[in-house]
């Protein structure tokens, strides 16, 4: 029986203040909810260790500030991803809005900047009432971008986890795509070695 294989991954997850971006992370990895809000600041890290098929994934999660004026800052930390959530809230029509800002900032800074670097979109909050954002709406933005749309809920645990392993399984396979290209384009002989050589 083989080894299973062992990969870290660099996940972060993106979106205005106060869509609920620490309250997914925690639900995911503690699973656990908290009532209070606090801001975040630059970013903090939280990892989780899943197993995908053969593969066990370590997930280091960085969860962004969302304060418009530390973006400069915060869009560092997404240097080297492996895959993004970005978080909207279904009650505030302007995280939505800001989407492509957020998508445009985290392709900015993905080297090299690729089509198919993975995302998924979370709409968060469908547990409250006053809901701003339809659901067809947010699918059709992500339909025009080719990204997968989860409606969750961070305090009841709705969708939250097969969002996030579906962003995980996601980067596995670009990850092992980029590694088998990178093999193959060294295994290729360059003109001069591909000549036989007489003495």
């Amino acid at each position: 029986m083989n080894p299973r294989k062992k990969v870290d991954l660099k996940l972060i997850i993106v979106g205005a203040i106060g869509v609920g971006k620490t309250s997914l992370l925690h639900q995911y990895v503690h699973k656990t909810f908290y009532e209070e809000y606090q801001t975040t600041l630059g970013a903090s890290i939280l990892s989780k260790i899943i197993i995908l098929g053969d593969t066990t994934l370590k997930l280091q999660i960085w969860d962004t500030g969302g304060q418009e004026r530390f973006r400069s800052m915060v869009s560092t930390f997404y240097k080297g991803s492996d895959g993004c959530i970005l978080a909207f809230d279904v009650t505030d029509l302007e995280s939505f809005e800001a989407l492509d800002i957020w998508r445009g900032d985290v392709l900015a800074k993905i080297v090299p900047m690729e089509q198919s670097y993975p995302m998924v979109l979370l709409g968060n909050k469908i547990d409250l009432a006053d809901r701003k954002v339809p659901q067809e709406v947010a699918q059709g933005w992500c339909r025009e971008k080719d990204i997968p749309y989860f409606e969750v809920s961070a305090k009841n645990d709705i969708n939250v986890v097969q969002a996030f392993e579906m962003l995980a399984s996601r980067a596995l396979s670009r990850y092992q795509s980029i590694l088998e290209n990178h093999l193959t384009e060294s295994i290729k002989l360059s003109p001069d070695q591909s000549r036989s050589r007489c003495c």
